[in-house]
């Protein structure tokens, strides 16, 4: 299976890029063809253009500037994203990667009404998703709702590739987390992703 995986961590010696390290090896593993799409050491600009934004009704999207980035999202059966939550949302530079590349005319196409949007990724089958958290399970799941779960089940992919199936990974509490726990997690991630 065609598999693009997205992190979205600055540093280097995050847990996330272990985690991420860990994921993909555990694709390896498992037989998917790998496209690793790094978006800090790509430099991917996560700011949506003038253009951009003007094309967004008016046919074709001006996609000069992510024109690869979307070929990769298009060909892609299985999407796997890595990225620390903070402050119960994603880093802007991933917010900036949906902003740009699921763009109309290519996730999806705005109805001739401005009614619902139609699906433009049927070629998506599933998305896998491992977060890092600051704060306690609870508060995510409890007081938030999840927010970060419900945009990515039920906006990006309930508009876009309705049919495909998500699973999500979190890790709570993960700045005070034992070698333990973090071993814990990636077999977590292991046998569920």
């Amino acid at each position: 299976m065609n598999c693009l995986v997205v992190i979205a961590h600055p540093l280097e010696n995050s847990l996330c890029k272990h985690l991420a390290s860990e994921t993909i090896e555990h694709l390896r593993q498992q037989g998917y063809s790998l496209t690793i799409k790094d978006l800090y050491a790509e430099n991917f600009n996560p700011v949506l253009t003038e253009s951009e934004r003007a094309s967004y009704y008016q046919a074709p999207f001006d996609n000069q500037e992510v024109k690869d980035d979307i070929e990769q999202l298009k060909s892609a059966e299985s999407l796997v994203l890595i990225f620390p939550t903070w402050w119960f949302g994603f880093p802007a530079i991933l917010k900036g990667w949906f902003d740009r590349v699921w763009a109309p005319g290519h996730a999806y196409d705005h109805a001739s009404d401005f009614g619902p949007i139609k699906q433009g990724l049927d070629n998506l089958k599933e998305m896998k998703v491992v977060t890092t958290l600051g704060s306690p399970w609870w508060v995510d799941v409890f007081i938030l709702r999840r927010p970060v779960r419900k945009v990515l089940k039920l906006a990006l992919l309930g508009a876009c590739a309705s049919n495909c199936k998500f699973k999500m990974l979190s890790l709570y509490e993960s700045e005070k987390l034992t070698k333990e726990k973090v071993d814990n997690f990636i077999r977590k991630i292991k046998v569920k992703l």
